[in-house]
């Protein structure tokens, strides 16, 4: 199994710290073609999944 660093990512904990941040805002930014983002992303389960849409707004 490929090991992901999204979990720890500072720039992820910027956003969820202030997500209106430069360097939150980066992140959000970022995260829409970060090709570690999306294989992260697909390695979670169909829950863990879900918890992420709803807590970033992601679209799927």
């Amino acid at each position: 199994m490929e090991q992901h660093n999204c979990d720890t990512c500072p720039l992820r904990a910027r956003y969820d710290r202030n997500s209106k941040s430069l360097m939150g805002r980066f992140w959000r930014w970022h995260i829409r073609f970060c090709p570690g983002w999306k294989a992260y992303f697909q390695s979670l389960d169909a829950n863990a999944q879900q918890l992420l849409v709803n807590q970033y707004q992601l679209k799927r």
